[in-house]
């Protein structure tokens, strides 16, 4: 008997969560944040199920799997990535390998010679980093970032909103998304000796879900989303403050703002649960809110999640191979 009653509040949440998940809506902020746990409730359905075969209530068995099955549907999406785009960009000619990575310095407060020792060690040939201060600027030449990745196109900024890109490659500035609370730089990176083998860059960081924010976590998102001009290479680094279970993300992945369909290259590679945050300062399950993004003509490998010291987001590193002719 207890076993029965047991299970509501196992199933509950499970099948509340999952209801947000399922339903593209414009769900209120506690809503999209537990959404961004949704990898997660596969423990509680999983206890549901098993309540639910010791209380011998079929209706309950009924329930809990079909809240386990649908998690397991999510945990493994199986639209991650086109196979006709991957076989696109194999097929596409000359390629130029980089390595690129990601970090939110949480308010300029991150491990500057952390960054910098693994820039060196991975041989990271493009940064992008978020909340860069101009105290966080200074940090990173003295440790000798300038020397690995000497061009840099930046919005140094108290507090969160700043943004960089840092290369080892030309880098050209083409502004910044218009209409965002945080800066987002936009750039092009030389690959070769026209500009179609550009790689543009846009250094991502969406503003956090929270109180009277969520309107412009949608925004940022959207605007993200629409700086995909349909055509070359492209990189979306940074910090996206959403999960690939929020629609809105998954939203931007699909090409809904006119743009093509967008790959998040950890999902791509079997690494989409990898969690990157929150990596200290909180006392919750971990999620991957850090993302790099690319346009289906790019193919990336070698993804890694790296932590650093100072900042309670990791950094997220892959290789990518950018097809140019």
């Amino acid at each position: 008997m207890a076993c029965r009653w047991l299970f509501i509040p196992a199933a509950l949440p499970v099948a509340a969560v999952s209801v947000i998940r399922a339903v593209p809506a414009d769900w209120p902020v506690l809503g999209v944040q537990l959404v961004a746990f949704t990898p997660w409730l596969a423990v509680p359905a999983a206890a549901a199920l098993l309540l639910a075969f010791a209380g011998r209530r079929r209706w309950q068995q009924g329930v809990a799997a079909a809240l386990l099955i649908g998690q397991a549907f999510w945990l493994f999406p199986l639209d991650v990535r086109e196979p006709a785009a991957e076989a696109a960009a194999e097929a596409a000619g000359t390629s130029v390998s980089l390595v690129a990575m990601s970090i939110n310095a949480e308010l300029g407060g991150a491990d500057a010679a952390g960054i910098v020792a693994l820039v060196r060690e991975l041989h990271v040939d493009l940064l992008a980093v978020e909340e860069y201060t101009p105290d966080m600027s200074r940090k990173l030449t003295a440790a000798g970032l300038d020397s690995l990745l000497p061009h840099r196109v930046a919005q140094a900024r108290d507090h969160a909103a700043g943004t960089a890109i840092y290369s080892s490659y030309n880098l050209t500035a083409a502004g910044v998304l218009p209409d965002t609370r945080f800066a987002m730089p936009v750039a092009h990176l030389e690959l070769g000796h026209n500009s179609s083998a550009d790689l543009r860059v846009v250094a991502v960081h969406a503003l956090a879900p929270v109180g009277k924010g969520l309107n412009q976590w949608r925004s940022d998102l959207a605007t993200v989303a629409r700086a995909d001009n349909g055509s070359g290479p492209l990189l979306l680094a940074g910090d996206f403050n959403a999960t690939y279970d929020h629609w809105e993300f998954r939203a931007l992945l699909a090409g809904t703002a006119g743009g093509r369909r967008l790959v998040d290259v950890a999902a791509s590679l079997g690494s989409r649960l990898v969690p990157t945050w929150p990596m200290r300062g909180y006392r919750l399950p971990g999620i991957a809110l850090d993302h790099l993004v690319t346009s289906p003509d790019v193919m990336g490998s070698g993804y890694s999640v790296q932590r650093i010291e100072g900042t309670d987001h990791a950094a997220v590193v892959a290789t990518l191979r950018i097809h140019v002719s």
